[in-house]
């Protein structure tokens, strides 16, 4: 039987061909692969919280799968959910919104997705601090866009500054994506940060807002969170406010994201997801209304767990000779510094040239999946997810350690 051959470059198209693989979805396939060939390998490459999803949202999935709430929904959502969003956003952001600027998705990053598709002209540019999510840009060169990438480095925090926000904005410029807590440093913009950032956005009326709040759960501080349209209501009318429950409920496989804004884009929103996805599960909507509505209680365990965790990957990452590593107060990721031991080589002579280099140079000989801060827009540094227990944290770092010390 013959096979139509496999479409070359001339087949696909140029948006496609411009854009890359998701790096964190790549080093953990790369992990799966090992461990499917027998190797003991430690994925520390997706952010995934081990937790169990709370009882009672399991407990609200299986009545309404008893109940046979098995049928297609709004595309935006059931209007129960959608309810429940309006008063999450209420109770903890202090942010009001109508049934009709809600949109539900499969995930916060298709919401990120659907309004990029929905708003990008060719050419119009999207200003993302880095280091930053590795979809971000590649969302945009799929939706025609330009990225506009502003490294912001570990003396500011990892955080943009306003200079530095006035300087790259230009005609073209549609959107700034911001996230708080951030992955992959764990960055959080403070009230006052994001106040001074909005004083530029007021002199820009054509500049767009998408705040991207999927950590907001996930915070080491004491301080309330802050999300732009609260800290300066004069941009809510061009703000995009998206959350879901994948991190703080440990619901990553359920699939559910939120966002809120203008009824207009939220209706352009609903536009491509009715082409797309429809929606998202209606089970999983069912659920999602449990969490955002039930009880609370589990939420401290997770972030002291969490804690606990992050202070133990700094102290041994800060002490591995070539590593420098900042106390992320957000989110459940390490971005240590790694410029200390490029240019060294390893046992066999190979040479350590990019933090790509020794992300797989640690999944090769330490068996311990990390992501490249070149993914994140950042190199110099690699990612750490320390959402994983404890004994695999330990034997990781462990094996980190090892492998480090063996570099010359």
């Amino acid at each position: 039987m013959n096979h139509p051959s496999l479409p070359g470059h001339a087949f696909l198209a140029q948006r496609v061909l411009g854009a890359k693989p998701s790096a964190t979805k790549e080093m953990t396939r790369l992990a799966n692969q090992m461990k499917r060939e027998g190797r003991d390998v430690i994925a520390l490459s997706q952010g995934e919280p081990d937790f169990p999803t709370p009882l009672h949202v399991r407990e609200a999935a299986k009545a309404a799968i008893d109940r046979n709430e098995s049928r297609y929904t709004d595309v935006a959502g059931t209007l129960l959910l959608r309810e429940a969003v309006m008063r999450k956003f209420e109770r903890d952001n202090g942010l009001r919104f109508s049934p009709e600027q809600i949109q539900v998705g499969c995930g916060a990053k298709q919401l990120l997705y659907n309004a990029l598709q929905a708003t990008i002209n060719d050419g119009d540019e999207v200003v993302i601090p880095t280091p930053a999510w590795v979809s971000y840009p590649e969302m945009v060169l799929l939706a025609g866009g330009r990225p506009v990438i502003v490294r912001c480095g570990a003396s500011s925090g990892f955080k943009l500054t306003p200079q530095q926000l006035e300087e790259v904005i230009t005609p073209r410029t549609k959107w700034l994506m911001l996230n708080s807590p951030s992955n992959p440093s764990g960055a959080v913009y403070s009230q006052e940060e994001l106040a001074a950032l909005g004083e530029v956005l007021l002199r820009h009326p054509h500049v767009w807002v998408m705040a991207d709040d999927i950590y907001e759960k996930i915070r080491y501080e004491d301080t309330a969170f802050a999300t732009p349209a609260a800290v300066v209501p004069e941009l809510a009318g061009r703000t995009l406010t998206i959350n879901g429950v994948s991190k703080a409920y440990a619901m990553t496989g359920w699939r559910v994201g939120f966002g809120a804004g203008p009824v207009e884009l939220i209706r352009a929103m609903n536009l491509v997801q009715s082409q797309s996805t429809s929606h998202t599960s209606s089970i999983s909507q069912a659920a999602s209304i449990a969490a955002l509505d039930g009880p609370m209680d589990f939420l401290p365990g997770f972030v002291k767990a969490f804690r606990r965790r992050r202070d133990r990957v700094v102290e041994v990452l800060r002490s591995i000779e070539g590593l420098s590593c900042d106390l992320p107060p957000g989110a459940f990721y390490a971005f240590p510094g790694c410029q200390g031991l490029l240019g060294r080589r390893d046992k066999l002579n190979n040479l350590i040239a990019t933090d790509s280099d020794l992300a797989l140079y640690l999944l090769r000989e330490a068996g311990v999946a990390v992501v490249q801060g070149a993914a994140f827009e950042l190199p110099g540094h690699f990612r750490i997810s320390y959402a994983a227990s404890d004994e695999e944290l330990e034997e990781a770092l462990r094996r980190i350690a090892v492998a480090c010390a063996e570099l010359r």
